[in-house]
């Protein structure tokens, strides 16, 4: 089975990235966050650095582009193909309303004709491999049909499908029924997303879809850096690692920002997933979340690792 890292703004940067790979070994592709190309015709400088090919030494990286113009889309694949990349991913299915009512990400679905044209445009001007990323439709997965009828037009190399509706954001259960109807339809290979947040969830979708060979796992991921080689079989997560790939984080985090409240914000942001890990964390995460300065954030992340880590833990939302 292929193991995607699915991306998340603000967190799976190249920072995250590579100390990931280093302390639990590297995904067989990371996403990056998507980039966001416009009539500048310029990434910005956090962009420019995500895609470095010297910050993701190593690693198997495949871009993320979110917009809804073709040429502006045709200047990014262009910049990415000289940077090295043969390969970038077409973000369709951002459920954010500040996204959607941009026409983009999941936005896109909204006028099947122009979807259309945009592919067609795309795919016929640039000679790389372009993958898309998508909902199952916007109010319904009845939509969906139409959409994958759009999809196998072109030569894509992988449809990504998140098996929910725009309307549903992370809500609810996945729609399997309409993920099992995508995969007998699609010209292309299949990867799948959407709640695969423990061994036990990867190993019953295993058995219903045997077929599959990709999956894209993000929020588990996050909350569980050492999922991916649970899922091979390869031994627990230990406090030593994971203790290892926080502070490595940590100290790259301070060394690249400015002040403290950048640090901290970064810090809030991943201790919302990582505090799944840990028997009776919620007291503790309050902690990490009202601390103001740096010593108050270190005083709190101190006593989170003091508790217990929840064997097959898994991401939960916060209550």
């Amino acid at each position: 089975m292929q193991l995607s890292f699915a991306p998340l703004e603000g967190i799976t940067g190249y920072r995250f990235r590579n100390a990931h790979a280093r302390w639990f070994g590297a995904a067989d592709r990371y996403f990056t966050p998507f980039l966001t190309p416009n009539q500048t015709y310029k990434f910005t400088s956090r962009e420019k650095n995500d895609v470095l090919p010297e910050n993701n030494t190593g690693l198997t990286i495949i871009p993320q582009l979110l917009t809804n113009n073709a040429e502006h889309c045709l200047w990014a694949l262009d910049v990415l193909q000289k940077q090295g990349y043969d390969e970038v991913n077409l973000n369709f299915g951002c459920p954010s309303g500040t996204v959607i009512v941009k026409r983009k990400g999941a936005g896109m679905l909204t006028d099947l004709e122009e979807l259309d044209r945009f592919l067609d445009a795309v795919c016929n001007g640039f000679s790389g491999k372009i993958s898309v990323k998508t909902r199952l439709g916007l109010q319904s997965s009845d939509e969906f049909p139409r959409i994958l009828d759009i999809y196998n037009r072109y030569p894509l190399s992988e449809v990504i499908i998140h098996a929910r509706v725009q309307k549903d954001f992370y809500t609810g259960t996945p729609d399997l029924e309409a993920f099992s109807a995508a995969l007998s339809a699609c010209r292309h290979p299949v990867c799948y997303n959407g709640d695969l947040f423990t061994v036990s969830d990867y190993e019953r979708f295993c058995q219903t879809f045997p077929t599959v060979e990709r999956v894209m796992l993000g929020r588990g991921w996050i909350a569980n850096p050492d999922l991916g080689n649970q899922i091979r079989g390869k031994g627990m997560l230990d406090k030593t690692r994971l203790r290892g790939f926080h502070d490595e984080l940590y100290t790259a985090y301070r060394e690249t920002l400015s002040g403290e409240t950048p640090v901290l914000f970064k810090m809030k942001e991943l201790w919302f997933y990582l505090h799944c890990l840990f028997e009776d964390s919620e007291k503790v995460l309050k902690k990490i979340r009202k601390a103001k300065r740096l010593r108050d954030y270190e005083c709190a992340m101190n006593e989170m690792f003091d508790h217990a880590l929840i064997v097959d833990a898994g991401y939960r939302p916060v209550k």
